[in-house]
């Protein structure tokens, strides 16, 4: 990223949990804040203004940028008796749109087949160019798309995760490339797990060794300062439970965070009972997986022994309301695992939509509806999840503050849209997280670098053309 040195001042401001007015944010050559003074009257000559509250910039936890292309196609399950398109990336799912998540799986899994290094590129730089939109400044991108389709490696064999590591850098953004292990389509009859099926060859390496031997070649090929590489477990069913120790062993040796899809669905859960006796969560446990440097994603359906072993080894756990409701996976018990010791953060998932203001809202209003009562979060502690607790989970413990030192990552909402206006500005935050969407982001900054002005992307011009492009170019 080229970067000069920029004055942003910010007409309301959270800071440390609490929202001040007029104030005065510097930054510096190396994209961190070198200064934050509040009680400046007005926006001093050269500096920037930021109309609204401006919070730390947000982070993305869980993302499969590919999913973006699903959106509208596979929203409608097929027992309201509505047809699904027939054109688009869900035609290989026959004449119905998915109404479960594992019908829905083999549509995702139709546009996987289309994607080829030069196609991902674009459709990644238009989707991460959406989260800049929505005020996103980092994204973990959960990533097992590694070689051609049938299992085919490409000459480079990550050319496919170089290409989102660039697409990240054209739309201005940071990402966690979580490279992810993904070996077996299910626990199978022994130790080995039951081979790929057709579309999941491209996904594997053959063996976790393997993995890390590739994963480890693209970590030293990486010098960009926007981004940065860690490791994911797809889930229990696709690492046999002897190669689970490989994965968390890599991310221990780079100090890299580890992902791990966790308890999405009960069948996963049922299958891994009869495979091992035991549930997804005390089989990741029983093999090291577990603790502080790794995030579980979704961990929805989990018994109380689970909720302990999580909380007790202070493992996080990454929420997706929007995705979740959307495949109709059930409200998981963020509330009991926050309690519990587990550090919550938030993503976007399948893509349904991009907004972390509405993840971050529809994470207490589901513990509303699953206990019937109100007031499970403050409006401070979804913003904490929403910024500085997902970059924490994405290895960037120096993004999600406003203070000198940290990262200049800032993302600005509009309190005087539709949605906004009327409440007092001291109660801004709670506006934010309570009224806004992902159309009152103004600004977002990235390193210093002013990436989305008044609502517009200065690297991606005619973004909404970008993305038909790129996602028409996935059709048959």
């Amino acid at each position: 990223m080229s970067l000069t040195p920029q004055t942003y001042w910010a007409e309301y401001a959270w800071l440390g949990g609490t929202v001040e007015h007029d104030v005065l944010i510097e930054t510096g050559l190396d994209g961190r804040i070198t200064a934050v003074s509040a009680d400046t009257p007005a926006p001093p000559a050269g500096s920037v203004a930021l109309h609204g509250l401006t919070v730390p910039g947000m982070a993305n936890t869980h993302s499969h940028a590919f999913h973006r292309a699903l959106r509208g196609t596979v929203q409608v399950g097929s027992g309201t008796g509505s047809p699904a398109r027939t054109r688009g990336p869900a035609a290989e799912g026959g004449e119905r749109a998915p109404d479960s998540f594992w019908t829905w799986r083999e549509v995702m899994y139709g546009v996987a087949d289309r994607l080829t290094p030069e196609t991902y590129f674009d459709l990644a730089r238009a989707v991460y160019a959406e989260m800049a939109l929505a005020g996103i400044t980092c994204v973990g991108e959960f990533h097992y798309l590694h070689h051609a389709p049938g299992g085919d490696r490409y000459t480079n064999p990550n050319a496919m995760g170089e290409a989102l590591i660039t697409a990240a850098a054209e739309a201005g953004i940071r990402i966690t490339l979580l490279d992810t292990c993904y070996l077996s389509s299910g626990f199978g009859n022994g130790r080995a797990g039951a081979p790929p099926d057709t579309h999941q060859l491209r996904f594997s390496d053959g063996t976790a060794e393997a993995w890390a031997e590739r994963v480890s070649e693209l970590r030293a090929e990486i010098r960009a300062d926007h981004a940065r590489i860690g490791a994911a477990i797809h889930s229990v069913r696709a690492v046999p439970a002897a190669q689970l120790g490989t994965v968390k062993q890599w991310a221990e040796a780079h100090d890299a965070p580890l992902h791990v899809h966790l308890s999405e669905q009960t069948a996963e859960n049922e299958a891994c009972q009869r495979a091992h006796g035991c549930t997804p969560t005390r089989l990741l446990a029983d093999h090291g997986v577990l603790g502080p440097g790794t995030t579980a994603v979704h961990a929805t359906h989990l018994t109380a022994g689970d909720i302990s072993l999580l909380g007790g080894s202070s493992t996080g756990v990454c929420m997706c309301p929007t995705t979740e409701r959307d495949l109709a996976d059930g409200i998981g018990q963020a509330k009991q695992l926050q309690d519990r010791g587990c550090t919550l953060s938030l993503g976007s998932d399948s893509h349904a939509v991009i907004d972390l203001l509405e993840e971050a809202r529809a994470m207490e209003l589901d513990e509303r509806l699953r206990t019937r009562t109100r007031g499970h979060w403050t409006a401070a502690q979804l913003l904490r999840a929403a910024g500085a607790d997902g970059h924490a989970a994405l290895g960037w413990p120096e993004a999600g503050h406003i203070e000198t030192g940290a990262l200049a990552d800032l993302t600005t909402i509009a309190l005087d849209s539709v949605r906004t206006a009327g409440p007092l500005p001291g109660v801004a935050a709670e506006t934010a997280i309570f009224a806004a969407t992902n159309a009152d982001v103004r600004h977002t900054v990235v390193a210093g670098r002013h990436i989305v002005r008044d609502g517009v992307h200065q690297l991606v011009p005619h973004l909404p053309a970008a993305l038909a492009e790129a996602i028409a170019a996935l059709r048959d």
